[in-house]
């Protein structure tokens, strides 16, 4: 019981110890403490009032403004979305005078995509690579229209990375079979028979209802012949 004690107060004596020895720092460094938080309140109110007074109105603003462009890009105008058309803006001036809001960035991506229908493929993946999301669907698009572009500017290799990361980005029926699609097409097209064939077959196994999945018998059938 002695020792139990013994240890109890030692222990009881550390604890002590050490909330004098913090007690003390904080003590000799007050001024510099003090300084401290302040500093960060400074920041964390700087942040808050730029975001507030300055970012809401801007993201107000540019969604305004973008409204045309989207229009424009809607109905397959896609130059008058790039560009504008004299009275309204872009997806180009959206980019250059609100950079920093959400609605520049999503206009990198209707830039990319409209560079894409126009045929200017290293346009459209300088934007669609600047394009930042998280979202599960426009994450796939996005990878598969760099693949688009890489296509048609004959990097087979290239596209068929793309490909493969737009359907293993998220599993789901709107994109994963697209993309398998056109995965399983270009390894085709370089007689990559197997994998191609493996990638018809998942479509089929696991996306019956989709397109892809109703379309993919005569590209299996086809594989084999080839396959003898």
């Amino acid at each position: 019981m002695a020792k139990k004690k013994s240890t109890k107060d030692d222990n009881l004596q550390e604890l002590e110890s050490a909330l004098t020895k913090t007690e003390q720092y904080i003590e000799d460094n007050q001024k510099v403490i003090t300084y401290v938080i302040a500093a960060v309140i400074i920041v964390v109110g700087a942040y808050l009032a730029f975001h507030r007074f300055y970012m809401q109105p801007k993201e107000k603003e540019a969604l305004s403004q973008m409204f045309m462009a989207e229009n424009y890009f809607e109905k397959d105008s896609f130059n008058l979305a790039i560009n504008g058309d004299g009275n309204y803006l872009g997806f180009l001036d959206i980019i250059d005078d609100y950079g920093m809001t959400k609605s520049a960035n999503r206009a990198k991506y209707y830039t990319g995509i409209s560079y894409l229908h126009l045929g200017q493929y290293e346009e459209a993946i300088d934007y669609l690579e600047k394009f930042k999301t998280d979202d599960l669907l426009l994450g796939p698009v996005k990878m598969g229209a760099i693949g688009d572009a890489k296509l048609e500017l004959g990097e087979k290799e290239d596209a068929l990375k793309q490909y493969k990361k737009a359907y293993s980005e998220t599993d789901n029926e709107l994109t994963t079979p697209v993309y398998k699609m056109k995965a399983a097409k270009l390894l085709e097209s370089m007689n990559e028979l197997d994998e191609a064939l493996k990638l018809y077959e998942e479509i089929k196994k696991d996306y019956p209802q989709s397109t892809e999945g109703t379309t993919v018998d005569k590209y299996i059938a086809r594989v084999k012949i080839k396959k003898g």
